[in-house]
């Protein structure tokens, strides 16, 4: 292994019996490339001997410090996330999974990793419920899953309890996409600036919020009438911003856009470059499109805010944000335009997705077709 590559290399391992007592060796390299060696003696059962040399590889292997089963679950589980699990996720993924940890350490972390069972877990979410969503814990289950998962691999515990229990189940949003007329009702709403401009650009390109907020200005190339949809902002728990690639390849795209899209964006880019000259703030074709004047991205948060009271104004209740996102596809389609454009256009994996979505509507389109085309052989007569 090369010098400073990151992960140490581990042998095997063997175990020595000497009289009545054994020992474990183990050779490895570590993460710089030195070769080392791990001795231990003094075990009186074979059994003994091997569960400990399964610890010391894990160790080894990982970096986790597991002198195993009677180690606290939050004292295993940040060892996890820190030494293991930091070095294979993105920076934004890692924050995620220490908010979550906050919870699950609050709730759990004292009782021993091979005592937890399942209504540890039980009592815990039940518990959670009345602070946090059904889908919130959810993602709180799939982090304690994966912990136990490589426990159970690692040779820490015998089972993962966390198989045994189902998280509370979280009601399915339904879609609503706007009509053309409720389309217009709400972006007539829209009289103030960056609001319009920002709520049309959802509208006609279907992008996801976050890639809304990550746009920068050399992404766009307004005369061509055409968007580069490639990052989206992040914010870490330090309070810092950073822009992280989509993670899948179909996330990133280059998107047409209407002329009307075009002119908005144009009067907006207007806006902002008098906002900036007004501060002495130079202006950056690197700065996002719908950040604050000073160059920061603007919060997703503040965002579905103000949709929502644009969407109270003009008289919709039940609607989210991200149906601006179905709306687009829903009007597409009702345009007759082919499923693999929309599910370019919205950076699905897969077409089997996007038809998967919006199957509900392609079931009424289909009865639509096959009346226009009854009705085409009738008038041929």
């Amino acid at each position: 292994m090369a010098a400073g590559s990151g992960k140490p290399r581990r042998g095997k391992g063997s175990i020595i019996k000497r009289g009545n007592r054994y020992s474990i060796i183990d050779n490895f390299q570590d993460s710089f490339g030195n070769r080392e060696r791990k001795w231990e003696s003094g075990f009186t059962t074979k059994r003994q001997a091997e569960k400990r040399l399964a610890e010391l590889l894990t160790q080894i292997e990982t970096g986790l410090n597991v002198k195993a089963s009677g180690a606290a679950f939050g004292q295993f589980l940040n060892d996890w996330l820190d030494r293991y699990v930091s070095r294979r996720v993105r920076g934004s993924t890692m924050d995620g999974y220490r908010q979550r940890t906050k919870h699950i350490v609050d709730g759990l972390g004292d009782v021993s990793i091979a005592d937890l069972r399942p209504d540890h877990l039980i009592q815990y979410y039940d518990a959670k419920l009345s602070t946090l969503s059904a889908s919130t814990i959810t993602k709180h289950h799939h982090l304690i899953l994966d912990c136990l998962s490589d426990a159970v691999k690692w040779n820490l515990v015998a089972r993962n309890v966390g198989t045994a229990v189902e998280p509370p189940r979280a009601s399915k949003k339904e879609m609503r996409a706007l009509s053309v007329g409720e389309t217009h009702q709400f972006l007539d709403a829209c009289t103030t600036e960056p609001w319009r401009a920002i709520f049309h650009t959802l509208v006609w390109t279907g992008i996801r919020r976050s890639e809304l907020l990550g746009l920068h200005w050399n992404e766009l190339d307004l005369d061509m009438a055409i968007m580069t949809v490639r990052r989206s902002p992040v914010r870490l728990q330090n309070g810092t911003y950073v822009t992280e690639e989509p993670k899948t390849s179909s996330g990133a795209r280059t998107l047409d856009l209407a002329p009307s899209t075009c002119l908005i964006l144009k009067e907006h880019r207007s806006d902002r470059e008098r906002d900036v000259d007004l501060l002495s703030i130079p202006f950056f074709e690197a700065n996002f499109v719908f950040g604050h004047p000073d160059g920061t991205p603007r919060t997703p948060s503040t965002v579905t805010q103000q949709f929502r009271r644009i969407a109270s104004r003009a008289g919709f209740s039940g609607v989210r944000l991200h149906d601006l996102r179905h709306t687009h596809a829903s009007l597409m389609l009702q345009q007759g335009t082919d499923m693999k454009t929309i599910s370019t256009r919205l950076g699905h994996s897969s077409v089997a997705f996007t038809m998967d979505t919006y199957a509900h509507l392609l079931s009424g389109m289909q009865k639509a077709a096959m009346e226009k085309f009854e009705e085409t052989f009738a008038t041929s007569r």
